[in-house]
């Protein structure tokens, strides 16, 4: 077989490649006209991701069977902690937390199992964004494949909003995969215990400044403006309520293009 013909099959698989990404991208552009996210602070939006935290979790085996079927613990008050549902058609479905780890508030998932990789970094100066509790609605299955995209875009949102160093998740083994190809993200060290949860998880570093623009132009539907960034992560002046809901700007970078 010629040299030729197997760089022109290697081109060809490229060009597939290249145009399945493309068609899968405007799928989740589509997607995300039906999309608005709810930055979740008290009452029965609170209730709700953590009985969706629940739901998924047990589905999968993850947590134990518990009685008030909820799932949260003291990081979910954390000041620097941001509660997000994610809304298709005006249905949750899917939810993740969000910390801003910074020197003035190093609270955190990553901080409380991974802390002596983090502290030294740190006290260098750096700042991390560190989402999970990612759950999705179990009979969401039409959104199932985009659900990931969708949700985890809020991660790379603050990290743009934050100028973050990097973004860090406690991640299972069977997640690695996706945060290593759509978010470059590196494993560091051996995997630990991350109660309650009965799976270990492992340590993924994704550096912002080297793997942003990168994401943002293989992924446009990553991208946001000013203004939906401090929608989702301003802290709200004295006496000023977040906004209930806040609709993702993606399309606004389409629509210029």
């Amino acid at each position: 077989m010629s040299t030729q013909s197997t760089a022109l099959r290697e081109v060809a698989g490229a060009q597939d490649e290249s145009t399945h990404a493309l068609s899968f991208a405007g799928k989740i552009a589509e997607l995300l006209e039906r999309t608005e996210y709810r930055r979740c602070e008290s009452g029965e939006d609170i209730e709700a991701i953590q009985r969706l935290r629940y739901k998924a979790y047990r589905l999968h085996g993850f947590i134990d069977e518990s009685g008030d079927q909820t799932v949260t613990d003291d990081l979910d008050e954390a000041s620097n902690c941001y509660r997000f549902g994610v809304f298709i058609d005006g249905e949750l479905a899917s939810t993740v937390r969000i910390h801003h780890i910074c020197q003035a508030e190093p609270y955190g998932p990553a901080m409380k199992t991974f802390g002596d990789a983090l502290l030294p970094r740190l006290q260098r100066g750096e700042s991390f964004i560190n989402p999970t509790l990612f759950a999705g609605e179990p009979h969401y299955k039409s959104a199932l494949r985009a659900l990931p995209y969708l949700t985890l875009r809020l991660g790379l949102v603050a990290s743009v909003y934050f100028d973050a160093t990097a973004c860090v998740g406690v991640v299972r083994e069977e997640h690695t995969a996706f945060y290593r190809r759509v978010f470059g993200a590196t494993q560091v060290g051996e995997p630990r215990a991350y109660p309650p949860f009965n799976v270990p998880v492992m340590f993924y570093d994704a550096n912002c400044a080297i793997n942003r623009e990168p994401i943002l132009k293989r992924f446009p539907f990553f991208k946001s403006t000013a203004v939906e960034q401090r929608m989702l992560f301003a802290k709200p002046a004295m006496g000023e309520l977040a906004p209930l809901t806040i609709l993702p700007t993606a399309k606004y970078f389409r629509d210029a293009a």
